[in-house]
């Protein structure tokens, strides 16, 4: 009897043992990769995201926007492992970094673009000069009449502060003047091309790769197409960022490659955008 209760407790003891090493298993670990930032660039990330994630089962890729200053900030503070920028980092966000980590960031070139004027469809007018859109989006001119256009009152729609695309038009446009205060302030470039859209007398501004159902302008006779932003040509042309605190290790090094190799210049052009060097190539 002894014998048979002996045998029990040992049988019970390896299955105890057995159940225990299960629960033990390690799980295979899944890589993250987290990206934050410009409104303009998430159509390239997402995508970037889905293709990349396709072909490397072990990573999770997860993209959020909320404009270019919200990605500097996301890094400084280590939310994001990646920021998207539409533009050059300022010098108090790497200042930021610096306290932070006695580090100013590191950007890498991912794409081109031009920042496009949205027109409404029905708008007679398809160019607009450097000195117009200065005196539109200030307030100077307040009637469509003024540049050749109906005798209309003009709407002009923004983005907000936190936005890259929002500085670069104020810099590079309005040479640091204020927006006129009757601008519509709107989230994301989406917004601002649905407005332009089904306003008659709407301007707006945003990345080349939005507003399928809007008239991109061209700026002093020069259209915002693909062989004019790759010279140069087209007076809004500038390039899309990623930047990361210190030079990239790891799964985050080998996303910031594949971004910059053929199959993710490829996703640049097939969204909209230009690629930093032509995909043929």
């Amino acid at each position: 009897m002894k014998t048979i209760v002996s045998i029990k407790i040992l049988l019970t003891l390896l299955i105890v043992t057995g159940l225990s090493g299960c629960l033990f298993i390690k799980a295979p670990q899944v890589a993250t990769i987290r990206l934050k930032g410009s409104d303009t660039m998430q159509l390239i990330a997402r995508a970037w995201a889905a293709d990349y994630m396709s072909k490397n089962p072990g990573v999770s890729v997860y993209v959020q926007g909320g404009g270019s200053a919200t990605g500097f900030m996301a890094i400084s503070k280590g939310t994001a492992d990646i920021a998207l920028a539409s533009r050059l980092i300022r010098s108090t966000e790497a200042q930021t970094l610096s306290r932070q980590y006695e580090k100013i960031g590191i950007s890498f070139l991912v794409a081109k673009d031009a920042l496009s004027i949205y027109l409404n469809p029905t708008n007679p007018i398809n160019n607009l000069s450097l000195n117009q859109l200065q005196a539109i989006f200030t307030g100077r001119v307040t009637n469509w009449r003024e540049v050749g256009g109906v005798d209309a009152p003009i709407r002009v729609v923004i983005r907000p502060p936190t936005s890259g695309t929002y500085f670069y038009l104020k810099e590079h446009v309005l040479h640091d003047s204020a927006y006129v205060a009757a601008a519509v302030t709107l989230p994301t470039t989406s917004a601002i091309t649905q407005f332009v859209a089904t306003h008659p007398q709407a301007i707006g501004y945003g990345g080349l790769a939005y507003g399928h159902d809007v008239k991109h302008c061209s700026i002093n006779g020069i259209p915002a197409s693909e062989d004019e932003v790759r010279r140069n040509r087209y007076p809004l042309t500038r390039y899309l960022y990623l930047y990361t605190v210190d030079k990239p290790q790891g799964e985050i090094k080998r996303f910031i490659d594949y971004t910059l190799s053929a199959a993710g210049q490829k996703i640049v052009a097939d969204v909209g955008y230009v690629s930093i060097w032509p995909t043929g190539q």
